[in-house]
């Protein structure tokens, strides 16, 4: 016979605290955990599979909504699984496009790390006074990585002209 875990044994092992443990009973993410003579809860093997599972689909982003309405689905048994499938699809979906996002923002950041490794390597060069005597014009190290094309710079908007003390709006 299992005598299972107490609530302090699956605190350590799951890293969520006694008092996430209760407040999952007690909201129904996790069923009626079974109990000890003297009322201590005991978190038999499946609890356990149950709690793995929830903090996987914690870690992906499902917010508790989201978990609480699988739960239910889950205690109607097999009845239920198109439904948990289709949800779990929809998060993985969900999952996915994040996780594309941040790719996007990885390489975006690996694009700037190599732009700054050569400042870097350019700066540790020795450098080349100009023979004219005229130094070049400054720019900072991003002015190539965000300066507009130059079709764009070429089409400015005039500039509103105005006579003292007026309003843009209130020519004569």
């Amino acid at each position: 016979m299992e005598t299972g875990l107490t609530i302090a044994e699956v605190a350590q092992r799951t890293g969520l605290t006694a008092h996430t443990l209760r407040y999952y009973e007690r909201i129904g993410l996790i069923a009626a955990v079974s109990r000890a003579p003297g009322g201590q809860r005991r978190y038999a093997s499946a609890d356990m599979d149950w709690l793995a599972f929830l903090l996987r689909l914690r870690e992906t982003g499902m917010p508790i909504q989201g978990m609480q309405a699988f739960a239910r689905l889950r205690s109607q048994g097999d009845a239920s699984a198109s439904e948990r499938r289709e949800v779990l699809e929809q998060h993985f979906a969900e999952v996915q496009a994040r996780v594309a996002a941040l790719q996007q923002s990885m390489q975006a950041l690996a694009l700037k790390i190599r732009h700054y490794r050569a400042i870097e390597a350019k700066a540790k060069r020795p450098s080349r006074t100009p023979l004219s005597g005229t130094a070049p014009e400054r720019k900072t190290s991003d002015d190539e990585h965000t300066a507009k094309p130059k079709q764009q710079q070429q089409q400015r908007q005039p500039a509103l002209r105005t006579r003292a003390g007026q309003a843009p709006g209130n020519r004569r």
